[in-house]
């Protein structure tokens, strides 16, 4: 796959979207190229709130969209130049200009008295207008994003950089080639690659390789790096700087500590004394001799892993309070990863959870190589769905661990062997994580968490896991999965019924359908006693049944109007969703469902039955694939792994010591499957006390 082919996938996808959910073409555009960058991490959430008028001078302001990161106090806002046109003309520097400017306008207007008091309330852009006038004081950037569904001029190499009201301003393109480029990174996310010499005068960074701390997979250097370099990075990377699961962690933290910011201000020059400093990994380091040593000049994904409020710290203290950071230095231990993507995930998750010790970060915020992802991502390769609408084969569900598998999937394929593999993973059916969490935390009864964004809710959805998983992993099985993929045909369906109801006006689609999903499952709780939803009722006909609909239909309609009520708790309608008490004024609800949705109801007895059985399912299929794992890695690899343990004193059960017996005489003996599962818990052991093969 190419970047043309992309492009032609990328148009369809919108218009299939806009076709399914009965959005316009251009909101179709906008959800469909946030998504992208959501999963980029160049966002940490997106919400859709369109505008458009004219200002004051007859001035065309506009914008498509919003989200403030509150943990670095960006405001981005999105503008969207959709055409349809898989021919369109290049994206030119004075197009692209005048967009930004739309958006400019629009944010002077908001914040004079003529736009915030004529626009109407309880709308997504006057949830805009209210945020931006309440943050006024407190926005540190603003950044402008320009979604193109084309292709930007070559001689576009930079934007200019603007402000408002001494407040910097950045302005960014992404356009179909950006889009993909990320899209097929290694890493499906946007790589931040800093230039040490530009923040440094030309100097570099100082580095001592800790050699005899080396390893195949990575290099250790140790270094020392000026305060105001560190908070020129971040004023510039905001909170993109920051390892995505360290950024949740200190997101639910006060960005500013107390002690690191009176260090600043009174005794900077005791700075290096006083504190622990940063924690970082990198890819493809440069590093260069010089008369005075060696140097890091550029680094690849660098990634602030441990010290993130060090570094917000420096950065706030020299913006609130002017303070100098020349005399300021700060201690980095710098690692450089491998670039293969899953052996540097890895690496990065066990050097953060490490590193984070002190600070009583649970595993759960390392969530994105957990073994949960992993079970669900084989199941959804192995099994296939039910066909349905006429079709006469069956597809898969397609989870994607990682970002950007699915397309990345693609990338060799010939023509005849993408469309196979399209017709077998049709794209609306992929699920990526964040779409997992969504489906199952509104049906868990939170929609509050869920309508706190995609990063917030992922972390309560892996703090929820982390702990079921520590119980008993075989829950987590195929009919987990089957139950998932109906949730998530569920949730689709919800948006397709909001879509098109007669009171639907384009805002507030997220939060409506997240509690009416939640209220639904609740409903059915109180006034069905001891019965639930038959999911596997929606997976076998791979859609929502008549009764199911008519009910969202009634329910969709009252969490509108509850969510949207003058008498709301808080005036933004969006921030309000966020609140407990939100929740709880939605489930003040007096809806009678009606009889006929007993017919697609199961009982607790026959969910026990049908979970019980899958368990066993899945207990066979991990001990088979325990004892696979086992022979693979053959006699002489346990024969070290044996001798480590008895050199280390390892403690060992009876049980494991019986099977290394059988495992290192391969193949004249074999571990049983209960055995394998034993040795495999052991190696575990081993490699956490410094076992390495």
């Amino acid at each position: 796959m190419d970047v043309h082919d992309f492009h032609k996938d990328f148009l369809e996808e919108i218009k299939a979207t806009a076709a399914t959910e009965g959005a316009g073409s251009n909101a179709a555009f906008v959800e469909v190229a946030s998504a992208y960058l959501v999963n980029a991490e160049v966002l940490s959430d997106f919400t859709p709130a369109f505008y458009l008028g004219t200002g004051k001078n007859n001035r065309r302001i506009r914008v498509d969209g919003y989200v403030l990161d509150e943990f670095d106090m960006t405001f981005n806002l999105v503008i969207a130049d959709y055409t349809g046109d898989e021919n369109r003309d290049t994206l030119t520097r004075s197009a692209a200009s005048a967009f930004f400017d739309r958006v400019m306008y629009f944010i002077e207007e908001a914040y004079g008295s003529k736009l915030h008091r004529s626009i109407e309330p309880s709308t997504p852009a006057a949830d805009l207008i209210e945020l931006l006038r309440l943050y006024k004081d407190k926005i540190r950037k603003y950044r402008l994003i320009l979604l193109t569904d084309g292709f930007m001029s070559n001689r576009i190499s930079e934007i200019d950089a603007r402000e408002f009201n001494g407040i910097p301003i950045e302005c960014q393109i992404w356009d179909i080639d950006r889009i993909f480029r990320v899209c097929f990174s290694d890493l499906g996310r946007q790589d931040i690659e800093i230039d040490f010499k530009a923040y440094t005068g030309g100097k570099g960074i100082p580095c001592i390789e800790a050699s005899s701390a080396n390893t195949d997979d990575y290099k250790s250097y140790l270094c020392i790096i000026p305060g105001s370099t560190l908070a020129d990075i971040y004023d510039y990377y905001g909170s993109q700087l920051l390892e995505g699961n360290v950024r949740s962690f200190l997101s639910t933290k006060v960005a500013v500590n107390k002690k690191i910011r009176e260090t600043i201000l009174r005794i900077p020059q005791n700075f290096f004394a006083y504190n622990n400093g940063v924690s970082a990994t990198a890819m493809d380091l440069q590093i260069e001799s010089t008369d005075d040593g060696r140097v890091i000049t550029y680094a690849r994904d660098f990634q602030i892993i441990n010290g993130g409020q060090t570094t917000a710290s420096l950065s706030n203290a020299r913006y609130k309070d002017g303070a100098d950071l020349s005399q300021i230095y700060v201690q980095m231990k710098l690692t450089e990863v491998d670039s293969d993507a899953d052996k540097a995930s890895e690496l990065i998750r066990n050097i953060s959870r490490s590193s984070n010790s002190q600070n009583k970060v649970s595993d759960a915020d390392f969530f994105a190589t957990h073994p949960f992802h992993i079970r669900m991502e084989q199941i959804s390769r192995r099994v296939f769905a039910p066909a349905s609408g006429g079709a006469q084969y069956e597809t898969k569900w397609f989870y994607e661990r990682a970002r950007g598998q699915y397309i990345q999937a693609q990338m060799h394929m010939t023509k005849s062997q993408k469309d196979k593999f399209s017709a077998q993973h049709p794209k609306k059916q992929v699920i990526t994580k964040t779409d997992l969490a969504k489906v199952r935390n509104s049906w868990s009864g939170i929609p509050h968490v869920v309508s706190k964004g995609a990063q917030t809710n992922f972390m309560r959805f892996a703090e929820i896991i982390d702990e079921s998983w520590g119980k008993s992993d075989v829950q987590f099985n195929d009919k987990y999965f089957k139950d998932s993929v109906a949730l998530v045909i569920l949730f689709k369906h919800t948006e397709w019924i909001v879509s098109h109801q007669s009171w639907f006006e384009q805002g507030y689609r997220a939060n409506i359908v997240t509690y009416s999903i939640a209220l639904l499952h609740r409903l059915i709780l109180q006034q069905f006693k001891g019965m639930d939803l038959d999911l596997q009722l929606i997976w076998n006909r791979q859609q929502v049944p008549d009764a199911v609909t008519n009910e969202l239909v009634k329910i969709t309609k009252y969490v509108f109007d509850t969510i949207t009520d003058p008498n709301r708790g808080t005036i933004n309608v969006t921030q309000w969703c966020k609140r407990d008490a939100c929740w709880e004024s939605v489930k003040q609800c007096n809806i009678k469902l009606a009889d006929e949705l007993r017919l697609v109801l199961l009982s607790k007895a026959e969910t026990k039955v049908a979970d019980r059985d899958a368990m066993k399912d899945q207990k066979l299929i991990s001990d088979v694939e325990a004892q696979k794992t086992v022979l693979d890695l053959g006699a002489d690899y346990w024969k070290t792994v044996s001798e480590f343990v008895t050199v280390n004193k390892i403690k060992t059960t009876a049980d494991q010591l019986k099977a290394l017996k059988y495992v290192m005489r391969i193949p004249v003996q074999f571990p049983s499957a209960y055995q394998s599962v034993q040795l495999l818990a052991l190696l575990e052991e081993a490699k956490s006390n410094g076992f390495k093969a």
